[in-house]
């Protein structure tokens, strides 16, 4: 340790990762090798700084290349919901570049982290933290209110830990009937939030699959527009819309492991008697083994989802073993996967 004190003053920890991550957080286990015991850090990504202690929460490095190219898809005030959020590696660019994102995670430390980091990159006002299970929090968030005055605000406070105080930007939960996760202002203001949402509707990505077509990119989403360095932040011009279950553009699905398992969540969770605009893009996260094909997990996605999935692209984002590779796959919803779409086989049958 002397030798890095000396030559590597800003080294404070050195660790090493112990077995496989088995816990429902992805959090992994890690004995401290030399210095102290303190894991809390801040690590800078395109722009963004992240604070997080390694032993509560989940962050991978390598995938800084992949958060990068997902986020160059978006456009600024397109609606973004991140089903797992983490500290917020998709959830603070997005913001940055000016998308108002709805983020959830499963542990509450990330949350916490996520709402600190929010704070730190100044983007809280475009973030908007849930601190619940995946299927529970898109279908909390896509259900349609009785009526426009049941939006009311339950907001909780996070636990705190030993080491740091929560901000003010405090942990939010959804109740069963009414849709909740972010501080409303008056009435006034409510309102012209909402005019602003079906005005910003107009203008959405039609075309994720131009990348088989004219596009001359691989992997690209969306079509180009003109570029935006990710280093120079877009600060929210307007209020945050408060009607998710009237559109969003991109759901985020990272949990590699089993995020196809929760396709099924989807289904059903759209109204397109009050959607406006196109249908959602969704970004799966999944691992492919090399005695798996691409189109085995489209049948997969496609069984959970209950639905047909057209013109789905698949992104290699990086080999994780020598059998065993990490991809995205985006796709846009069907139609058949919502309420008042396309008839799916069984409202064919209740019609005969």
């Amino acid at each position: 340790m002397p030798h890095l004190q000396k030559n590597y003053p800003r080294i404070k920890t050195i660790v090493n990762k112990v077995g496989s991550i088995t816990n429902e957080f992805r959090v992994p286990k890690f004995e401290v090798l030399a210095g102290d015991s303190d894991m809390v850090t801040e690590v800078k990504q395109y722009g963004a700084t992240f604070k997080l202690d390694y032993s509560l929460v989940y962050w991978n490095y390598r995938l800084e290349h992949e958060h990068l190219r997902l986020i160059s898809k978006f456009h600024s005030e397109d609606v973004v919901c991140d089903m797992f959020a983490g500290i917020g590696p998709f959830a603070i660019p997005a913001a940055q570049k000016g998308c108002q994102v709805y983020a959830n995670d499963l542990n509450p430390d990330s949350v916490r982290y996520l709402n600190i980091n929010a704070q730190t990159n100044k983007v809280s006002d475009l973030v908007r933290a849930y601190n619940l299970d995946g299927r529970k929090f898109i279908s909390s968030l896509m259900e349609v209110p009785s009526s426009e005055g049941c939006l009311v605000s339950n907001k909780e406070n996070l636990k705190t830990s030993e080491k740091e105080d929560m901000p003010h930007n405090t942990q939010i939960k959804l109740e069963d009937s009414c849709l909740t996760g972010a501080e409303f202002e008056s009435n006034e203001l409510l309102r012209a939030k909402v005019e602003g949402n079906i005005t910003s509707v107009k203008r959405r990505s039609e075309s994720l699959h131009e990348e088989n077509g004219n596009s001359s990119s691989a992997g690209n989403c969306v079509p180009e527009r003109k570029k935006r360095n990710l280093n120079k932040p877009v600060i929210g011009s307007r209020p945050f819309s408060e009607k998710p279950w009237v559109h969003i553009d991109h759901v985020i699905m990272n949990l590699p492991a089993s995020a196809i398992q929760f396709l099924d969540s989807l289904r059903g969770v759209i109204n397109r008697k009050y959607w406006k605009g196109s249908l959602p893009w969704i970004h799966c996260y999944c691992f492919i083994r090399s005695n798996e094909t691409e189109d085995s997990i489209k049948l997969v996605a496609e069984a959970a989802v209950g639905a047909c999935i057209r013109d789905p692209i698949f992104h290699r984002v990086r080999d994780v073993a020598p059998n065993k590779a990490m991809f995205c796959l985006s796709f846009r919803l069907p139609e058949e996967a919502c309420i008042g779409g396309a008839e799916t086989p069984n409202d064919i049958v209740t019609t005969l």
